[in-house]
């Protein structure tokens, strides 16, 4: 899951992704509402973290404009403006979702898990295909009712094509989920991560579509 982070404050930024990245999620950062439209428009996050205090432009306008040009982008609003009036102004600006600052971590994370439900085929946090089950909110992965060990990036990884079932997920997209800026990717490490969950699954539960990317077909 890729999360596009838009928070001018560095030290709050840095102890987001940190803790976002222990939640297996692929985390980018911006500082300013400039840099966050053109990555919402180029490289299309599955969600984005919106402070609305930012230095070059109105939180807002950023809102408005990451909406018109990503409508199903899942865009959760992170600000000091507490009062009712600003978070009506923001839900009706486009955002899913509000959370006032000083905020706790894990309410953040429970906020997410709600906003992935949205996204994909998952309705809840529970994602069956077949005898392989996975559950968003403990991050276990079971087959039929063994758990099964899962590095951070398969876990990613599967989490990803399970809860695109029958679609194809290309390479591009698929990457994006799974490492951040300025991490040193080789060549193969995706088809690494194939190989192991294939392993551990069965060598049929990923199919490959032939220079397309991958898919996990409903059973």
């Amino acid at each position: 899951m890729h999360i596009l982070l838009v928070e001018d404050d560095t030290s709050l930024a840095a102890a987001l992704c940190k803790a976002l990245r222990q939640k297996n999620y692929a985390v980018n950062t911006v500082a300013t509402g400039r840099e966050a439209l053109h990555v919402i428009r180029t490289e299309k996050p599955d969600m984005t973290i919106l402070d609305l205090g930012l230095p070059d432009m109105d939180g807002i306008e950023v809102l408005k404009k990451a909406r018109h040009s990503q409508p199903e982008i899942q865009i959760l609003i992170l600000t000091a403006r507490s009062g009712t009036e600003e978070k009506i102004t923001g839900l009706d600006s486009g955002a899913d979702d509000y959370l006032a600052k000083p905020f706790e971590v894990d309410e953040l994370l429970a906020r997410l898990r709600v906003l992935e439900r949205r996204l994909g085929s998952a309705k809840t946090s529970l994602v069956a295909v077949g005898d392989v089950v996975l559950d968003t909110t403990t991050n276990m992965v079971s087959m039929s009712g063994q758990n099964v060990e899962l590095s951070r990036r398969e876990y990613s990884l599967l989490r990803s094509l399970m809860e695109n079932v029958g679609r194809v997920q290309t390479r591009s997209v698929l990457e994006n989920r799974l490492y951040s800026w300025g991490e040193e990717v080789s060549s193969n490490a995706l088809e690494v991560h194939i190989h192991n969950l294939r392993k551990k699954l069965g060598s049929d539960f990923i199919k490959t579509v032939r220079g397309v990317g991958y898919r996990v077909n409903q059973l």
